[in-house]
């Protein structure tokens, strides 16, 4: 248990959900319906006791270089930011790297936005996942809807086919 979310087998739930991210996930993630009003991760964390260190942002940027534009997700720990500017910008070797307009990622990644999770992402996105995310016995991330969480082994990151996972991507 994390908080005081109730969970249960994300595969038995499959309404909680976004489209994509089914067979995507882990055998043991686990998932929680919560008020979409609360989804951002603040009112998230404190309505559920789940702290910051415990939750996970994806974020979606897209890096720009030579009129090419490239899209990636980072997550991070809620208590850090994605240092995107020079770190994401560095690895993803390109010129400018902004967030992505909401609109951009909701169409891109058919998730909502406020529930974007590195799970089910397109298959040639970079998943670029901070270390200290792997750390974490279980993590809270987006399902891909507002509307719920996934509770998730922090290691479990790792078996996302695109995932790369990097020390100082957050600070």
């Amino acid at each position: 248990m994390i908080g005081t979310l109730t969970t249960a087998p994300a595969q038995d739930r499959p309404e909680l959900l976004g489209r994509t991210v089914p067979a995507a996930l882990p055998p043991d993630a686990l998932v929680a319906a919560i008020d979409p009003d609360l989804a951002d991760t603040a009112a998230f964390c404190e309505a559920y006791a789940v702290s910051l260190g415990q939750s996970a942002n994806c974020v979606v940027v897209a890096a720009k270089r030579g009129g090419e534009t490239r899209y990636a997700a980072c997550v991070a720990l809620a208590t850090t930011r994605v240092d995107v500017n020079g770190f994401v910008r560095r690895h993803l070797d390109a010129r400018k790297v902004s967030f992505a307009p909401m609109d951009t990622a909701v169409e891109l990644t058919s998730m909502e936005y406020g529930g974007i999770t590195p799970f089910g992402l397109p298959a040639d996105w970079p998943v670029l996942v901070d270390a200290a995310v792997t750390a974490v016995p279980l993590v809270v991330v987006g399902s891909g809807i507002r509307g719920s969480k996934l509770v998730v082994p922090g290691a479990s990151l790792t078996t996302i086919p695109t995932a790369q996972v990097l020390g100082g991507l957050a600070g």
